[in-house]
């Protein structure tokens, strides 16, 4: 079963999908905001390609683990997902996984362009990753 990872932010998504055996995830793109419902059709395609059977979207918990604004938001998303689609959506908390991304890029010496391209959907990788291991 494969299962798509979101990482939900105001300006970029990104996407991350595990392998058939649910054991490792990979990123798959970083997809630009423009509104719910072309991000919808976006996701689609992803589900379609993969035969996705589950969403982890990660939630933005603050760091003494309650939600702030940005948890609401996200919130609010996996709310749209959930009546847009018919494959369960689960969270996850994202704590610190899109810090943890960018310190992986930077001791790759990836330069700054080349980190805002790639670590949406890196850090979407981290938090899917982050559910396999606790399953």
């Amino acid at each position: 079963m494969r299962i798509l990872g979101i990482d939900y932010g105001n300006k970029r998504v990104g996407i991350a999908v595990s392998d058939a055996l649910g054991w490792t995830a990979q990123p798959l793109v970083t997809l630009k905001m423009n509104g719910h419902q072309k991000l919808l059709v976006e996701i689609k395609k992803y589900i379609d390609k993969y035969d996705v059977e589950k969403i982890i979207v990660g939630m933005p918990y603050n760091l003494d683990g309650s939600r702030g604004k940005r948890a609401e938001i996200t919130q609010a998303f996996i709310n749209f997902l959930n009546n847009q689609l018919e494959i369960p959506i689960q969270i996850q908390d994202e704590r610190l996984t899109t810090k943890q991304a960018q310190n992986i890029l930077l001791e790759a010496d990836v330069s700054r362009q080349g980190r805002k391209k790639v670590i949406d959907k890196l850090a979407a990788s981290l938090i899917l990753q982050s559910y396999l291991d606790s399953l």
